[in-house]
């Protein structure tokens, strides 16, 4: 076998310049991870951080809105025999007293009580309502993975992310003789709020209480921890079986991609990426596997929990590559723990990505 040829990096400038185009693969900075045993000698390859927005640790203004699920009581003040329980129905509407469906789908509880009010004007001279939630059922959010008590939680009020991991009992432990040792993998942990990863660093929140990343959480947020004991490389993109892959003796690119059922005939094989790290700091690498392959080049060693992305065209910027690699991991690993939390069956799921 020929000497390996290093990982062809993406990043020929990028400490300079984030945006840069990757690099064409004869003037790639280059190294040899069999040599360093590890991404982290490779410098170009690291790619900065996505900024956190600020918004996203204000708390939110909004007052609650009604949907769904939601159950209130309901009375007349000084007509006890108005007292009931209602849920929002599924459309929206709440039954109560002799009023037909009203919608409140989206109102305030202070809405819900003028409407109440106006509405039994046709019934009750001056009437006053008082109205209370007792359950919220519309505003849930998801904490699964690696935590004590995974579920899906009520969210009645602005819900920092600390709050949710409190709520979850925290990162999943286990006792190994005298030691109590964290199961979660911090680094591959997530936030995704209408189907995009949140740049949140768990490490830096968790374990060194920076507070900066201690964002409020909305309605559908899906927080995930993944097990810190799973000795897995997933796999991604144009493959036949894009899934997470359990980690053999001596793990290799070729034998990751082939236990994926091998790339599909329009894959760019050009432009395979390894990301290896954090999500929020990953250090990502470009392979040329076709050249693999052909025994111009030696193959990749891997290690637990790579993220291998074969792409069906060519990307110029960096940036948006890495972002792909990040948000088909992101994708898939919270759909397949949400079908699993629901008795359903996981899948792997392949996205395209194009030249951008």
């Amino acid at each position: 076998m020929k000497k390996v040829l290093a990982l062809h990096l993406l990043l020929a400038g990028l400490i300079l310049l984030v945006g840069c185009q990757i690099p064409r693969q004869s003037s790639a900075p280059r190294f040899d991870p069999r040599a360093t045993g590890t991404f982290s000698n490779a410098v170009a390859g690291l790619v900065p951080a996505q900024p956190l927005d600020a918004a996203l640790l204000a708390a939110p203004q909004e007052h609650f809105r009604l949907g769904p699920g939601d159950e209130l009581q309901i009375e007349v003040i000084d007509q006890l025999a108005t007292r009931s329980d209602v849920t929002v129905g599924p459309d929206g509407k709440i039954y109560f007293y002799l009023l037909p469906g009203i919608d409140v789908w989206g109102m305030t509880l202070a809405e819900t009580k003028r409407a109440l009010e106006k509405d039994l004007e046709k019934y009750i001279a001056g009437p006053q309502v008082a109205i209370s939630l007792r359950a919220v059922g519309s505003k849930q959010i998801w904490v699964l993975g690696a935590v004590a008590h995974p579920g899906v939680y009520p969210a009645p009020a602005p819900m920092t992310l600390l709050e949710a991991m409190a709520l979850a009992g925290g990162t999943r432990n286990a006792v190994a003789g005298t030691t109590t040792v964290d199961m979660a993998d911090l680094r591959h942990a997530f936030v995704v709020r209408n189907g995009n990863a949140l740049p949140v660093d768990f490490q830096r929140l968790l374990e060194q209480g920076d507070m900066s990343q201690n964002i409020y959480l909305q309605s559908g947020d899906f927080v995930y921890v993944p097990s810190g004991a799973a000795r897995e490389i997933y796999l991604f993109g144009a493959v036949r079986m894009p899934r997470a892959i359990a980690l053999s003796e001596t793990p290799t690119l070729v034998a990751a991609i082939t236990a994926g059922g091998g790339p599909l005939r329009d894959a760019y094989l050009s432009q395979v990426a390894i990301v290896r790290g954090s999500l929020t700091h990953p250090e990502m690498a470009v392979v040329n596997y076709r050249d693999i392959l052909e025994g111009r080049a030696g193959d990749i060693p891997l290690e637990p929990r790579d993220i291998i992305f074969v792409p069906n065209s060519p990307y110029r910027f960096l940036r948006n590559y890495v972002d792909a690699v990040i948000n088909t991991f992101v994708f898939s690993a919270a759909a397949n723990e949400g079908a699993a939390a629901f008795g359903g069956t996981p899948a792997g799921v392949g996205v395209s990505v194009g030249n951008r």
